[in-house]
């Protein structure tokens, strides 16, 4: 059994490793868990004594294979918790990472298979991110972000890059939702920002920062 903040610091390693790559600096970690550098170490040293994590100073962290389970048991919990508070509590997509956060440290393994069965075994969570099976397997997704698409291409919108109530929020008020059908009507040169038609009808124009953060697949 780990406690919480074992717990948040193996998830954030693993989620930075997806975003930058093999190996985490003590600084990225201590950046993403709003801390001092010199508590990362402290943390990176139990962790390691545990044998969740690969560390040696100034090398960076990896997770060990032990270290990688854990991390995807908490991310399967977190993104199950979120489908069920939107599916079946009537949370707002906006509304459930905090509350999701808090629930993911409970230690039950029946409470969650019970959570994901009364689901049916939902595959994505309410932002289109994969929900890591019992066995620990992450079926990476195909999806890319809509800036890198080119004028005349449709796309399906299948999940957002950036989580914050604020980023959903606006999605909301533009009428962005997953499974809208996206096609690109023009480029502006200047800024690369966007004008886009949503479900063959309604246009719409985006920033640059805004396509970087929706996830689609071409249709």
């Amino acid at each position: 059994m780990h406690s919480f903040t074992e717990e948040n610091y193996l998830k954030a390693i693993y989620k930075l490793i997806e975003q930058e790559g093999d190996v985490v600096t003590t600084n990225a970690l201590a950046e993403r868990m709003s801390t001092k550098a010199a508590s990362v170490t402290d943390m990176l040293k139990k962790l390691s004594d545990k044998k969740l994590i690969n560390y040696q100073k100034y090398q960076g962290v990896t997770l060990t294979t032990k270290g990688e389970k854990v991390a995807l048991n908490i991310i399967r919990k977190h993104r199950l918790w979120e489908m069920f508070l939107v599916e079946k509590l009537d949370f707002k997509w906006d509304e459930v990472h905090d509350v999701a956060e808090q629930l993911e440290h409970i230690n039950s393994d029946k409470l969650i298979e019970q959570i994901d069965k009364f689901l049916n075994f939902p595959k994505v969570d309410p932002h289109g991110d994969p929900i890591p099976t019992a066995n620990g397997k992450l079926i990476s997704s195909k999806s890319q972000v809509l800036s890198k698409f080119k004028k005349n291409d449709v796309s399906i919108m299948t999940g957002v890059v950036d989580h914050s109530a604020a980023f959903l929020q606006f999605l909301d008020k533009s009428g962005l939702v997953l499974g809208n059908e996206i096609k690109i009507k023009d480029i502006v040169e200047f800024d690369r920002s966007l004008q886009i038609i949503v479900n063959k009808k309604d246009t719409l124009f985006i920033s640059n920062d805004v396509a970087k953060n929706i996830l689609v697949i071409k249709k």
